[in-house]
């Protein structure tokens, strides 16, 4: 099992800054996801800035949510220095 995610941040545009539960921080990008039927209520960036944490991942609502494992998969570490 990966770790699962613990805290979000919505990053303009279609991007998402996810610390997850091993302390990484990666970024993940749902412009390819757009496509997808289930996926287009999040081309709308207001509502796609709603992120949240719930249950582990990312969720916007009680319909729309991503697979915590696909979020770790698909996402790029991010390597933060000491200043940001």
């Amino acid at each position: 099992m990966n770790p699962r995610v613990v805290k979000v941040e919505y990053k303009s545009p279609y991007k998402l800054w996810i610390c997850f539960s091993d302390n990484k921080i990666k970024q993940f990008d749902l412009s390819p996801y757009l496509q997808y039927p289930v996926y287009q209520p999040l081309q709308d960036e207001t509502f796609c800035s709603k992120a949240r944490v719930a249950f582990n991942t990312v969720v916007w609502n009680d319909s729309l949510d991503f697979d915590p494992d696909t979020l770790y998969l698909e996402s790029e570490t991010i390597e933060l220095d000491e200043n940001s």
